[in-house]
């Protein structure tokens, strides 16, 4: 449904006023429609179109406009439909609220309208951490404005598949910051770059992570080995030769029951496809304590532990057991707040940090992937 006469001004005139205070949210504004909609009470978006509610719109005072309109157009930039996978809707637009209201409030000129969900204690993190670490949800009076499809009286096209939606907002998001760069409008604000730098990591699995860190060794044993390529010598003659995969746990009380079955599962199942592949398992608060085998009904032992964080005695113990051997990767699961090692270790690193922990640039070595559910 077309806008009214005095609602495309108010729009237009939000557009604008976006353009002057946030040159880079009004290039990803442009790839968005706005459409008037009655079947929403306040704005919503199906990932392509935003629907505003005119007469709520209209009650609006002008920096409350710019930041409902720019609430959903950074819904729908942000890929917070493909994003949602699998995932409780409700619980998943509150969780995406929290971070896109945190932004908002940091961004110079904009407020949002009365009952905005604000957790600043989360507003940092991804959308999918947030999801991970709320429980709590508001009530029946909460408003999904994320649409699995147009409304009713929508009058664009049909709704588009997920992966469509990311390619076209992938496209949408370079080709602004093309345009915002060479206008030489400077960089953007920590929190948008964070948020847009997430999104260019990919938001791989965490279990294809895994998969791929802990089969791609230095040697290569999908194909055959890369040290022998010249002399192709293939992996049937390396028959003797395995890869040690020490896996730590963190058991200072921040891994619950959920996460350490599933990771446990994922890890098994990695051993299982790969025969070569042998595995160690520490339990690590303050002190190691293991190795422990790898081996079916590890997910549900009981973890040994539930003091305070220390790292070093998981790689001081790995050296150890370790030495002498040929090939082998370290795998942490970790809320990633501890002592790290003043020196990183001889082998590959993979920490696997569930929601809310550190950060991955706080890492001083190794590679970080999010333990979040899809």
């Amino acid at each position: 449904m077309q806008l009214d006469p005095a609602a495309t001004r108010q729009v237009s005139a939000s557009l604008l006023r976006l353009r002057q205070r946030a040159p880079f949210l009004a290039l990803l504004s442009m790839f968005t429609r706005v459409e008037a909609t009655a079947y929403v009470p306040t704005a919503a978006t199906d990932g392509r179109t935003v629907y505003l509610n005119q007469e709520f719109f209209g009650r609006l005072e002008p920096a409350e406009q710019d930041g409902l309109l720019l609430h959903e157009v950074l819904h729908a930039a942000l890929l917070h439909i493909p994003r949602l996978g699998q995932r409780e809707r409700l619980r998943w637009n509150v969780a995406a609220d929290i971070v896109i209201n945190g932004m908002i409030a940091q961004t110079r000129g904009f407020e949002l309208p009365e009952g905005g969900l604000r957790e600043p204690g989360l507003e940092h993190l991804c959308v999918e951490e947030v999801y991970e670490l709320i429980r709590i949800v508001p009530g029946p009076g909460f408003l999904i404005d994320l649409l699995d499809g147009p409304p009713p009286d929508a009058s664009g096209p049909p709704p588009e598949s997920p992966g469509a939606l990311e390619a076209y907002w992938r496209q949408a998001q370079q080709q602004a910051r093309m345009l915002h760069q060479s206008a030489g409008r400077g960089n953007l604000p920590a929190g948008w770059a964070r948020e847009l730098g997430r999104l260019d990591a990919g938001q791989l699995d965490w279990r294809s992570y895994l998969w791929r860190f802990v089969v791609q060794t230095p040697t290569d044993f999908s194909d055959y080995d890369r040290r022998f390529v010249g002399q192709r010598m293939y992996l049937e003659t390396m028959a003797g030769e395995s890869v040690r995969v020490y896996v730590g746990v963190d058991t200072s009380g921040s891994i619950g029951r959920d996460q350490l079955g599933a990771f446990m599962s994922e890890v098994l199942g990695i051993l299982r496809a790969y025969p070569h592949l042998i595995g160690s398992l520490y339990y690590v608060d303050a002190a190691a304590h293991g190795p422990f085998p790898l081996e079916e009904g590890v997910e549900s032992q009981r973890p040994v532990g539930g003091g305070g964080t220390d790292f070093r005695p998981f790689f001081a113990a790995v050296a150890e057991e370790h030495a002498g051997a040929d090939e082998g990767v370290c795998v942490y699961l970790t809320d990633g707040f501890g002592d790290f090692p003043d020196a990183p270790p001889d082998l590959p690193v993979l920490w696997v940090v569930t929601p809310g922990g550190l950060e991955a640039e706080k890492f001083p070595f190794g590679e970080v992937a999010r333990l979040l559910s899809q």
